[in-house]
């Protein structure tokens, strides 16, 4: 699972070899055991030794693919530190950074997509997300970690000086959406709500973000034709 979603699937890779494939399917194979285990019994009940023993690897197999046990918890980390940052690089001539993360969000909200939590099985996830002290420290990492992705990108689409507070001030506005609607979306699936209805709720919800942000945040980091 992933930490804001459960799914930012792996891409399988093009041209993967034997080897590789044998990899990633065995890490898959890990990960979904691990999750099915902490969904059932909570992350903190579960040990490294029963993954392995389920799985039919070795302990030192586990930790060889997942060096924390967190990390078999939150396994799409790496997509959700990027995700803000691949929305922001490929905005469209005459698109705003804000607004083109904006647009993708509300893409996904609108086809109820399980990217946004908007799955049957979201509400289990973030019990046992809740109930872990250590996944939702972890969680709060992979929080600031996709922040200064974001930020970064920032700086580098603009040109921005090192001194310069824009980046920051805009990049924590467009981590500040992904935050609160991924909590407004987890907090609504924990109350039993379907997922169309909290897509509809959701989808209210942007549009009130957009107006609070207004033409500071809409209209920074434009990409010019």
């Amino acid at each position: 699972m992933a930490a804001e979603t459960a799914a930012d699937e792996p891409v399988e890779p093009k041209n993967e070899g034997l080897r590789e494939r044998k990899k990633r399917r065995t890490r898959q194979h890990i990960s979904d055991v691990a999750t099915g285990l902490f969904l059932a019994r909570g992350f903190d009940a579960v040990t490294i030794a029963e993954i392995a023993d389920v799985a039919e690897v070795s302990v030192n197999t586990v930790y060889n693919y997942f060096p924390a046990k967190e990390d078999l918890f939150l396994d799409r980390s790496a997509g959700i530190v990027e995700r803000l940052s691949r929305y922001v690089r490929a905005r469209d001539v005459g698109e705003s950074a804000a607004a083109a993360v904006l647009r993708e969000l509300r893409a996904e909200v609108e086809v109820v997509s399980p990217r946004v939590g908007l799955f049957d099985g979201y509400a289990d996830f973030m019990r046992v997300l809740h109930d872990a002290p250590t996944l939702r420290a972890r969680l709060w990492y992979v929080q600031q970690e996709a922040l200064q992705n974001v930020v970064n990108t920032l700086r580098e689409e603009t040109g921005a000086q090192a001194g310069d507070p824009l980046p920051l001030l805009m990049g924590g506005q467009i981590a500040w959406l992904q935050s609160t609607l991924m909590a407004f979306i987890g907090g609504r699936m924990v109350n039993g709500e379907k997922a169309n209805e909290v897509s509809r709720a959701a989808l209210v919800l942007l549009d009130e973000i957009e107006g609070v942000w207004g033409d500071s945040v809409l209209g920074y980091a434009v990409r010019e034709g």
